[in-house]
């Protein structure tokens, strides 16, 4: 997941690949990472997003469609439910100065690794509840 996270990775292919059924894959990929690994696609792929967002001037919808989204509304509600921020408001605020130090994308990525402990969904019903 890590080498292509624009791909299709189903549990069935997941599972497939590390000879295990999908319920047992699942569990053990859960208690190694410490999330479902559907949400850990969807931090490979906003972590993606906001590299190719801060470093290159490719349209939305083109990195939507690179880090793996068929549907530019679903990459846009995705990702300001995780970010807090539009993909434009996050292109704005990333952009380095035009002669600043630039910090290697390693770093950068870990300090704004995007939260995902707690579900999209669950996150969505708190904010509703206002207990943000």
């Amino acid at each position: 997941m890590d080498g292509a996270p624009q791909e299709p990775w189903p549990i069935s292919r997941l599972a497939q690949v590390s000879a295990v059924s999908e319920a047992h894959f699942a569990r053990q990929f859960g208690k190694a990472f410490g999330m479902p690994p559907h949400r850990y696609l969807l931090t490979l792929r906003i972590e993606r997003a906001i590299a190719l967002l801060r470093d290159t001037d490719l349209p939305v919808t083109e990195i939507a469609y690179q880090t793996g989204w068929n549907s530019l509304g679903t990459f846009g509600r995705i990702f300001r439910d995780i970010t807090g921020e539009s993909p434009g408001e996050r292109r704005a605020r990333e952009r380095p100065a035009p002669h600043g130090q630039q910090t290697p994308e390693c770093l950068m990525r870990a300090a704004h690794r995007p939260d995902l402990k707690t579900a999209v969904l669950e996150k969505r019903r708190r904010e509703a509840d206002g207990k943000t």
